[in-house]
């Protein structure tokens, strides 16, 4: 740090006045640097292997859209594979196989988007709600337990449940009504999906939710109440405002996953009702890449599925913006 001697008026009669200088900011600095970086040695090392998966299995990969644009033989590898341009592209626009797992994949995403994204926000206002903390606290770890379930044992319950020899169908006959046709049934396949994506996965995206809750100031919700606001008037001027920029964010991200519906559960039910209602994008992807071999043209529907939920992403951003909500980002 240096000292500098400075007259105290224009004129230069005054008294002198030092002033301190600092040569340079302790951040800004190679020593500053290396100091902060030995302090957070700890917080580095753990996100090394964060950073690692992102850079090997996000970012790395994406190297290999290249595929999208060669007939790939794996023994001839990347390199010695042909040039094909844009062959795969124009194919799939003509394949009917690709369109109806498109179909498919808009139906169950749209079903998705309506009925399973305000779940979570419903049940989180609802466990908000509750006095005991004892209680909401045990309502919490229930509801949680499904999502650390694989969905081969969610699906085999939904199937001791709900298939034909199944519980229900148990019931039902010893009732005399007779069995209802609902695993394996092509026309309940959609709202079997939206079942079971609620049961598994709900409790656990009650998190964000409910981590938003808990920031709203309780003065306002007394400040509605002195003014005679009921419960309802409440949620929709208090709770829902305030929580309006995580619904926002949450939107966003949604929608830029659109026609990523998951694979694990839409496999493993594609045989029971057919390719023709089961076969979504990502089944398609697998089936004709890995199981067919055309790695080409399985590149080429990732690549278009993923451009797709770009353009979606930017989109929403930029209404969310146009909101007034900050959105993923700021351009």
């Amino acid at each position: 740090m240096s000292v500098t001697r400075v007259r105290g008026d224009a004129g230069g009669t005054g008294p002198p006045i030092e002033k301190a200088r600092t040569s340079s900011s302790v951040g800004g600095s190679p020593a500053g640097g290396l100091r902060r970086v030995r302090a957070d040695r700890v917080l580095l090392v753990i996100a090394v292997p964060g950073l690692a998966y992102f850079l090997f299995f996000h970012y790395g990969a994406l190297f290999g859209n290249v595929l999208a644009f060669k007939n790939y033989i794996p023994f001839l590898g990347v390199s010695g594979s042909e040039w094909v341009g844009l062959a795969h592209f124009e194919r799939m626009f003509g394949d009917p196989a690709f369109w109806n797992a498109v179909e498919n994949t808009l139906i169950i995403a749209a079903l998705q988007l309506v009925f399973f994204f305000p779940a979570p926000l419903a049940l989180a206002l609802l466990l908000h709600s509750l006095v005991g903390d004892t209680v909401r606290r045990f309502v919490q770890s229930v509801v949680y337990l499904p999502h650390f379930l694989s969905w081969v044992i969610v699906i085999a319950l939904f199937q001791q449940m709900l298939g034909g020899a199944g519980v229900v169908n148990g019931w039902l006959s010893d009732l005399g009504t007779g069995g209802i046709s609902i695993i394996g049934n092509p026309g309940a396949y959609g709202p079997l999906v939206i079942a079971q994506l609620v049961w598994k996965e709900c409790g656990w995206a009650t998190i964000i939710f409910l981590a938003a809750l808990s920031q709203v100031d309780e003065q306002q919700y007394e400040a509605a109440a002195l003014d005679g606001a009921g419960w309802g008037r409440r949620l929709w001027h208090v709770t829902l405002p305030a929580i309006r920029p995580v619904i926002v964010l949450l939107l966003v991200l949604r929608l830029g996953e659109f026609l990523s519906i998951g694979f694990e559960q839409f496999f493993l039910q594609r045989q029971s009702v057919g390719p023709e209602t089961g076969e979504v994008l990502e089944t398609f992807v697998y089936f004709t890449g890995f199981a067919g071999g055309d790695f080409g043209y399985a590149a080429a529907v990732g690549l278009f599925k993923g451009l797709i939920g770009v353009v979606l992403i930017y989109t929403a951003n930029k209404v969310a913006h146009r909101l007034g909500e900050q959105g993923v980002y700021r351009a």
